[in-house]
């Protein structure tokens, strides 16, 4: 989400990443109620591991990214997030 709230509308990459926190929340708020009425959280106790793991990298991810704030500017990481943003899209389309 990030790469395309920069990229689309020209915003710089930290107010990116704050909107894309603000726009996700109301989302994962509902999915999370969802789900826990459900009972589909169950899978993720069957697929402990692979749970953990991505918990963990998750944790590591933000924290890493937290770190790094501020120590690359923009036109370097605007590229990228382009590459990043082009490259999933490939994968999607690649997908069907």
């Amino acid at each position: 989400m990030i790469p395309t709230i920069v990229l689309l509308f020209a915003v710089e990459i930290k107010t990116a990443g704050s909107l894309s926190l603000l726009v996700s929340l109301p989302t994962m708020l509902v999915a999370f109620a969802r789900y826990s009425r459900d009972g589909s959280f169950a899978i993720l106790g069957a697929n402990l591991r692979f749970t953990a793991v991505m918990v963990g990298g998750s944790i590591a991810g933000a924290a890493l990214g937290g770190l790094l704030l501020g120590v690359f500017p923009d036109r370097v990481l605007i590229p990228v997030l382009a590459v990043i943003l082009l490259a999933s899209a490939l994968k999607l389309a690649r997908h069907a």
